[in-house]
């Protein structure tokens, strides 16, 4: 069964003005969850989403209980419930394949792909985001293609491989700024700028962050707006060195993941608050917010997160006078941690704390496992990248 007929209504803005200037809409919220807003509490999503999913399979509707299924694994991860939202997404994915739905399908599949990014399976949210690509063209259901690509170059973007998906980035954001799909917009955006800031173009940088932030305040996306925020906070306090500018725009991008219960995103809000109050030499206070994320990310097993959020932390911690040779120590089992998890630059950034601190350079420890397979799953991956395929 084709997705084209469903298009409209699950995220396709008719009639949006160039740059993406309309309302953002949550295309994952589906069927008897369309009326959602993109803002809504993720408390309320799940419980409306259960109630919902509920009634489609007392009624048989295996199309209803697919989309519904959907809502429900989206709230569950970004609650950070990850083992309901596995066991949610594919629930979803067994009722769109009995159905013989490939759009739904290819949306299960996502959901299962952001996932396996989100926990640090690298290699498998690879293989399911390239399966939802797949079945998204099968069903014709280009905005579930669109988001698998984008699906697919943040976990390249995350894992440091910015050669591999610059490109895919850009193309992805004037295919957003052309359909005039603001959440897409945004979040384009935000990838390239987060890119610019790493290989140190601030100036670029800030300029597309301010300018997803214009874009997701006036679409009324305050999920994005409150990313695009952190990263303005970022660029700021490294470039600047404006502390109070940088924490200001913090607390108000913590005040929007408040509100929708955005638990990941708040994690890291706050493992950013730790960098601005490190990099101004507090670092009394930076020890508290690297430990609060810490505990955060860990509640929602994200590695990730916890690594960086420990790397944080060991670098407080040796600058308030903890001995070398156990700063040493962490510093390797850190870099052993985060390039297990596949972050291609983890050797780099800890090899530089490690500078950073006068413990450098450290010891080689055992080589490094499994990066020729990541590289051959995200090769494998990007080749059905066609963002010419959305049109």
């Amino acid at each position: 069964m084709s997705g084209r007929a469903d298009q409209a209504a699950v995220g396709v803005v008719a009639g949006a003005e160039e740059g993406g200037r309309a309302k953002a809409s949550a295309a994952e919220y589906q069927g008897a969850l369309g009326s959602l807003s993109v803002n809504a509490p993720l408390p309320d999503v799940l419980a409306r989403g259960l109630e919902e999913l509920r009634a489609a399979e007392e009624a048989g509707d295996l199309r209803e209980t697919a989309r519904c299924g959907l809502a429900v694994a989206e709230a569950y991860r970004r609650l950070g419930r990850t083992a309901e939202a596995d066991r949610a997404w594919k629930a979803s994915y067994r009722a769109a394949r009995a159905a013989n739905h490939a759009g739904a399908m290819a949306w299960a599949l996502w959901s299962g792909g952001t996932l396996a990014r989100q926990r640090g399976a690298f290699r498998l949210a690879y293989r399911l985001l390239r399966l939802a690509a797949e079945w998204g063209e099968r069903g014709g259901d280009v905005v579930v293609r669109g988001y698998s690509l984008a699906g697919l170059a943040e976990t390249g973007r995350i894992q440091g491989d910015y050669a591999a998906v610059e490109e895919l980035h850009e193309q992805l954001l004037a295919e957003a700024r052309r359909r005039g799909e603001a959440r897409h917009t945004v979040w384009a955006l935000e990838g390239i700028a987060q890119m610019h800031r790493n290989n140190g173009a601030y100036d670029r940088a800030l300029t597309l962050f301010e300018e997803a932030a214009g874009i997701a305040e006036r679409a009324e996306d305050m999920r994005g707006w409150a990313w695009a925020l952190r990263g303005m906070a970022d660029v700021v306090s490294v470039r600047d060195g404006k502390v109070e500018y940088a924490l200001s725009l913090l607390s108000r991008a913590e005040d929007a993941c408040t509100a929708m219960n955005l638990r990941g995103a708040l994690a890291f809000n706050h493992k950013m608050r730790g960098n601005v109050l490190y990099r101004a030499g507090r670092y009394e206070e930076a020890r508290e917010w690297y430990a609060r994320a810490l505990e955060e990310f860990g509640d929602m097993t994200e590695p990730r997160g916890t690594a960086l959020s420990r790397l944080g932390l060991t670098k407080t911690l040796a600058r308030l006078g903890r001995g070398s040779a156990q700063t040493e120590a962490d510093l390797v089992e850190l870099r052993g941690l985060l390039e297990g998890i596949g972050l291609r630059h983890a050797r780099e950034m800890v090899e530089k704390a490690a500078a950073e601190l006068g413990v450098g350079p450290l010891p080689e420890a055992r080589g490094r496992a499994g990066a020729a397979g990541f590289s051959a799953s995200r090769a494998e991956a990007l080749a059905v990248a066609d963002v010419a395929g959305l049109r």
